[in-house]
């Protein structure tokens, strides 16, 4: 079943009138700003990861998270971790006071000066394991139809779909199970589907054209 965020491939959506680059705000709005840094800043406690984040704007309803604008669903996922996580209440997001009784947490804050600093760290998601890894490069594999529920990195046009891999990465944290708080290491391909696999023969597109996605071994099975 695809979720309210998956809408890669689907038709009937009406058009799409991007603005230009050139001209396109980085925020549309001063609020926009304020939720995007306070999702970094609380983001850099350490106490979720990136897929937590992101699993965290997808639990919406589909009503709320397709009505939504983009920083809109940041901040209800941010919410919702802050919630979960016990940072604060329901009755200091109600009224914005905090709680007479509470405590220091004991953890430490993003100070200003080292924002700039930290943003340009960069971070890699590799990680060793013993597994082998099951395909090779020219196997042809099929895209899983049971994947699992809840966050996800595969796009629902190419589930049951037949692709060939292109590229092994070598083994990179799982985002299905990192989403979920636990990491583990899976092998990640690269697969080349032709278009005509995706949409069609009978799609306007050339048989030439293919389409590459980035998935986990555990999304695949050999065809």
């Amino acid at each position: 079943m695809r979720d309210s965020h998956d809408l890669g491939g689907l038709e009937g959506l009406g058009p799409i009138s991007p603005e230009l680059e050139s001209s396109e705000p980085v925020f549309h709005a001063h609020w926009e700003k304020r939720v995007f840094a306070l999702t970094l800043a609380v983001g850099f406690l350490g106490r979720w990861n990136l897929d937590q984040s992101r699993h965290a704007r997808e639990r919406q309803t589909p009503e709320d998270y397709l009505r939504h604008s983009y920083y809109e669903n940041w901040w209800v996922g941010l919410k919702t971790l802050l919630l979960e996580k016990g940072f604060i209440s329901k009755q200091e997001l109600k009224t914005g006071k905090l709680d007479s009784d509470a405590t220091d947490s004991g953890l430490s804050a993003l100070q200003a000066k080292d924002v700039g600093e930290i943003l340009l760290r960069s971070g890699s998601v590799e990680m060793e394991t013993e597994k082998h890894p099951e395909f090779s490069l020219g196997d042809k594999v099929r895209v899983r139809e049971e994947v699992t529920p809840g966050h996800t990195r595969v796009p629902g046009y190419v589930r049951g779909k037949i692709g060939e891999i292109e590229r092994h990465h070598g083994a990179h944290v799982f985002a299905d199970r990192n989403a979920l708080g636990y990491r583990e290491a899976e092998h990640l391909y690269s697969i080349r589907f032709s278009s005509w696999e995706i949409w069609g023969e009978n799609h306007q597109a050339s048989a030439t054209f293919a389409v590459r996605v980035d998935l986990w071994e555990p999304h695949l099975e050999s065809a």
